[in-house]
């Protein structure tokens, strides 16, 4: 692809524009425990996932994983300490176009922008959400989605 070629930026958010680690780590390390998951091991595999993938493919013996999935969003919206813009993302993303630029997360809507919003980040003028999507990352469905809201493709988005 040349630069010509790219019509928008197509983002991760957490790790990428901003960092909510310090956040997941002590709502999610708390429902590890609760539900007899061994954190340490399976931290790596549960950052940049939906909520309700992490739950069904923890704990597959989950009576309800969307109601699971719930609580732990409202505890995500409650914790938001230690959420950072990632160094230089703010003045970076100032520079582009708010109609040529979008995320691609795997958190909820209203958590993606009361985490943007905890960071100092500006907002999109839409984006791609959990909810958005029926299979989360690495899956390249939220990815296509938010290139055709850009009035994209794929191909012509810088990832």
């Amino acid at each position: 692809m040349n630069r010509q070629s790219v019509r928008a930026c197509l983002f991760d958010m957490d790790g990428t524009l901003l960092d909510s680690s310090r956040s997941f780590d002590r709502i999610w390390s708390r429902w590890a425990q609760r539900n007899g998951v061994d954190y340490a091991k399976a931290a790596a595999a549960m950052h940049g996932a939906r909520a309700l993938d992490i739950i069904r493919r923890l704990t597959p013996s989950c009576r309800d994983p969307e109601q699971e999935a719930q609580k732990i969003a409202q505890e995500e919206l409650r914790d938001l300490d230690g959420i950072t813009a990632i160094a230089g993302a703010k003045e970076f993303l100032a520079k582009l176009p708010k109609e040529r630029w979008t995320i691609v997360t795997s958190a909820i809507r209203e958590l993606a922008y009361a985490r943007l919003a905890a960071a100092g980040l500006p907002t999109p003028a839409t984006l791609v959400a959990a909810e958005d999507v029926s299979e989360g990352k690495p899956s390249p469905v939220g990815y296509r989605l938010a290139a055709s809201r850009l009035g994209c493709e794929s191909q012509e988005c810088m990832i």
